[in-house]
């Protein structure tokens, strides 16, 4: 009795499923799948070999029906037999089977059961282990793929941020603009420098935007607001139990959110040293580890670094490695301050302001002096400093025009600070509020002096920039 009358005697018997099938449509579907299948009595005698069965242990179909699979395990043919444990335990059994040509394959033992609930026969699916991994390696792909996504979801969300478009009204910003475009068709790491609030991820996102990451993840890192006890954890990630209070299941890091797409690394000239050393080993062999981990990961990453900072200035005072800076500045983009593009403030101000009349349900429009004032103002926080003039009046402003006597003195943000108002001294102030008038007067003058650039004043003055921010602020509160 060959292999298929035994099945149609057994089908005879009570194996109602297989009445659907004639012979030779049940014998094409066998032969033609691409997995193993063998076909065995309840004594373990193969009934049924198809070719993929066969030729896992170098042998015919014809070879095989009619032996029993216990002589098949004696004589080496693999190291261990799913079928006979299916048989022992009445149940589904799945195996990884080591063949005796180097080869693992993965057995699937399904017992069939008679009427009486006693083993009829044994159906066995083999699959080569290699394809076994391959789809493993694939799922594993798409969930680390997954995780990413929703890391840096999640990550995003936290940031509360929004893209904005790329104002070009004035030729600097169209050259830029022209620039930025070819840019984004490489990757190659930019280097982004600038006044702060000029715009860097503005011009970060739209070299993203153009470029073929576009559909993968953009990812901006303040690095001046992260720990530095927290910098190697944010950047690289974690291991589960890295450390006390770490999640169970371990973290992603910003290179590993951001692979595929743009990391966007601004205020990178905050970096301390320990961590300028590490994000240039990263770029130089293009792999990092989490934080207690022990596999280095691979990346993949258009980086993009950005700073206020004069990094020439913070190389000499070896604030900032050397060849570091030369490994990011390989594309640099220079974006002038607000003050120099003077066609570029009433297009910002004018975006700005259709933003927050739909964000506030209002209908406010600039006359005409107010146009002029800002163009003649010096916007020592560039077009940070407009976006947040322009939400202020819109909502404080009783009418629907803007007027020039809305601004004090004529500039949109008042910085003399009780400059105007009469001697320090006859107001007897207390001290230390007489301090703070001296510093914010003392500031502003050297702010004058360096044309509102704020980081060469900080520099004159010995101070951090976000001192100089941090000053002036405590002074308007004397008002």
């Amino acid at each position: 009795m060959n292999g298929l009358d035994a099945i149609s005697e057994l089908t005879d018997k009570g194996i109602s499923n297989l009445k659907l099938f004639s012979n030779t449509i049940l014998h094409q579907i066998i032969e033609n799948t691409n997995d193993g299948i063998m076909v065995t009595d309840k004594d373990g005698l193969v009934i049924l070999a198809n070719p993929p069965a066969a030729r896992f242990m170098n042998r015919t179909p014809e070879e095989l029906v009619g032996y029993n699979v216990r002589i098949l395990l004696k004589k080496g043919f693999y190291d261990r037999s799913t079928i006979l444990e299916a048989i022992r335990t009445e149940a589904p059994v799945t195996r990884v089977i080591s063949l005796p040509h180097g080869k693992n394959v993965m057995s699937t033992s399904m017992p069939i059961m008679d009427e009486n609930h006693r083993v009829a026969m044994i159906v066995t699916t083999t699959i080569n282990q290699d394809i076994v991994d391959t789809y493993a390696a694939a799922i594993e792909k798409e969930k680390i793929k997954s995780e990413q996504y929703k890391s840096a979801a999640t990550y995003l969300e936290n940031l509360g941020i929004s893209g904005e478009e790329l104002i070009s009204m004035s030729p600097v910003m169209q050259s830029i603009r022209s620039e930025a475009s070819l840019i984004a068709r490489t990757d190659s790491t930019v280097f982004i420098s600038g006044e702060s609030g000029t715009g860097k991820e503005v011009i970060a996102r739209f070299i993203h935007k153009n470029s073929n990451r576009r559909n993968e993840p953009f990812i901006p890192v303040n690095c001046a607001a992260i720990p530095g006890e927290l910098m190697e954890s944010e950047f690289f990630g974690y291991e589960k139990g890295a450390f006390s209070g770490a999640s169970p299941s371990g973290k992603l890091g910003f290179f590993e959110m951001a692979s595929k797409g743009t990391l966007f690394l601004d205020e990178v000239g905050e970096l301390p040293l320990h961590m300028q050393s590490k994000l240039l080993r990263v770029l130089e062999s293009g792999e990092f580890k989490r934080v207690g981990g022990t596999r280095f990961i691979k990346t993949d990453v258009r980086l993009i670094a950005a700073t206020n900072r004069n990094m020439e200035y913070q190389v000499r005072q070896k604030l900032f490695r050397e060849d570091l800076f030369y490994r990011l500045n390989v594309l640099p983009i220079i974006l002038p301050p607000l003050r120099e593009r003077p066609e570029d403030i009433i297009a910002l101000a004018e975006r700005f302001l259709i933003r927050y009349n739909t964000k506030f349900g209002s209908n406010k429009v600039f006359s005409k002096d107010f146009l002029q004032s800002m163009i003649n103002y010096s916007w020592p926080g560039n077009g940070r400093e407009l976006r947040n003039l322009i939400e202020r009046l819109v909502i404080v402003t009783p009418g629907q025009e803007l007027e020039y006597e809305l601004l004090s003195n004529g500039n949109p943000v008042r910085t003399d600070c009780r400059e105007d108002s009469g001697n320090t001294e006859n107001q007897m102030l207390p001290l230390k509020d007489a301090v703070r008038d001296f510093e914010a007067r003392y500031i502003n003058r050297m702010l004058s002096q360096c044309e509102g650039r704020v980081s060469r004043a900080a520099e004159q003055l010995g101070i951090h920039r976000t001192q100089i921010y941090r000053k002036l602020n405590s002074c308007k509160e004397l008002d």
